[in-house]
């Protein structure tokens, strides 16, 4: 076999879940703006998407706006863009990497979009620079779609590892309530490893455990770096130092005045901090759900990290799963990253009243509704302890969320909300 077939054939045996919803958006109009954490395979998916196209013979042309020359062009003039175009009257895919390189993105899109819709669809990349950028929004209004990639999931780790096999075992517990394994140990440690290390490609693919730590040390250090510089970031030191808070406990509240006390800067400091932390993708913020403004607390959101290894590499603990004291905290965070995958962010609550009657997660819209209380032991779950909620909110069906003991059932936990 050549070596483009193996390369082809290396670019696409590593497919994340979302291609196919990038796939089926190609006919669209309107752009496909794919965002998210830097190294986590944007520039991979959209190689996928270019081979797909020449596959299927669909004109299509990849710039990588990292080519200076291909930038110059383009920041010349954005009609430059034609003459990168193949020799066809028929309507061309272009895929640009990078896209926040050039002077002014949305610009450049706007004007494409309202001169060559019919003629040219772009499919793009773009930093937090970028996506931060308000024009963005603005200028790009009914123009795109955006997709957000977050780092692998459990069954994409499972698939980068090369366990297919294990895989298999998921899908099947997952389909069958009958169904038992003879995998469970595996399954388990492959778990807890993800638990440990995240999901961000290079880490996953990695199989000496020293490197994964040092490969997660480089995207905290240097490409974490890179969203502060890109963000206008003037206090770096106090913007990490947020970030290790929220990584010393996730799912605590988030008082703005507290914070801006203990890190010695503004609220309004703290806040844009925590807004690019966001929209970086490193933070996700839970919002409260209440009907009852009177009896319950409203104000304060709790704080997710989007990956596993960055926040155990921010706190410098990358002990086993069984013998950590903040296993807890690792299996509730665990659990957002799980409903992340399936809800928007905006769809995910969490209840607390102000006499500090608590339930984990709320899903107002899945359906039917439901509310997901975490425990890392299940003898912990006790139904009693949340009897207010469930006499408040009678439409809510409440789950308990248990990692311990660890059977079949846990890989249908989540599948089944």
């Amino acid at each position: 076999m050549c070596y483009i077939c193996f390369y082809i054939q290396d670019i696409m045996n590593i497919q994340r879940n979302i291609f196919e919803q990038l796939k089926q958006h190609l006919p669209y109009k309107e752009y496909s703006i794919l965002v998210g954490a830097r190294q986590i395979g944007k520039s991979t998916l959209l190689r996928q998407l270019e081979i797909f196209c020449k596959v299927e013979n669909i004109p299509c042309t990849f710039l990588n706006l990292e080519n200076k020359a291909v930038l110059a062009q383009l920041d010349e003039h954005p009609l430059n863009l034609i003459n990168f175009l193949p020799g066809t009257d028929s309507r061309t895919v272009v895929f640009i990497d990078e896209v926040q390189y050039l002077k002014d993105p949305s610009n450049f899109l706007k004007l494409i979009y309202d001169e060559y819709a019919e003629r040219i669809k772009i499919v793009a990349t773009g930093s937090s620079a970028f996506y931060i950028d308000k024009s963005f929004n603005d200028s790009l209004a009914g123009r795109k779609r955006l997709f957000k990639l977050h780092t692998c999931s459990f069954d994409e780790h499972l698939r980068l590892s090369g366990r297919e096999d294990l895989l298999y075992e998921v899908r099947k517990l997952q389909q069958n309530v009958k169904a038992r394994s003879a995998s469970i140990e595996e399954l388990r440690n492959e778990w807890y490893g993800y638990m440990l290390y995240g999901g961000y490609p290079a880490v996953v693919k990695e199989r000496n455990v020293a490197e994964k730590v040092n490969r997660l040390r480089e995207i905290r250090d240097s490409y974490v770096k890179r969203d502060v510089l890109e963000a206008g970031v003037q206090n770096e030191i106090a913007f990490y130092n947020l970030f290790r808070m929220m990584a010393a406990h996730p799912g605590s509240l988030i008082n703005v005045s507290e914070l801006s006390k203990v890190l010695r800067i503004k609220d309004e400091t703290v806040q844009h901090y925590l807004f690019v932390l966001q929209k970086c993708f490193h933070v996700a913020l839970v919002k409260p759900f209440f009907r009852n403004v009177n009896k319950e607390l409203v104000k304060m959101p709790k704080a997710y990290l989007m990956d596993a290894g960055v926040r155990n590499s921010l706190i410098s603990n990358f002990q086993p799963v069984p013998l950590r004291l903040d296993k807890g905290e690792l299996w509730e965070n665990a659990c957002y990253r799980l409903l992340a995958d399936i809800y928007p962010s905006d769809e995910v609550f969490f209840w607390r009243t102000a006499d500090r009657n608590e339930v984990d997660f709320v899903l107002p819209n899945s359906e039917p509704p439901c509310a997901i209380e975490v425990k890392y032991n299940a003898d912990k779950a006790q139904r009693g302890k949340y009897k207010k909620f469930e006499d408040m909110y009678p439409d809510m069906q409440l789950y308990f969320a248990c990692m311990e003991p660890f059977r079949e059932n846990f890989f249908r936990s989540f599948s089944s909300i």
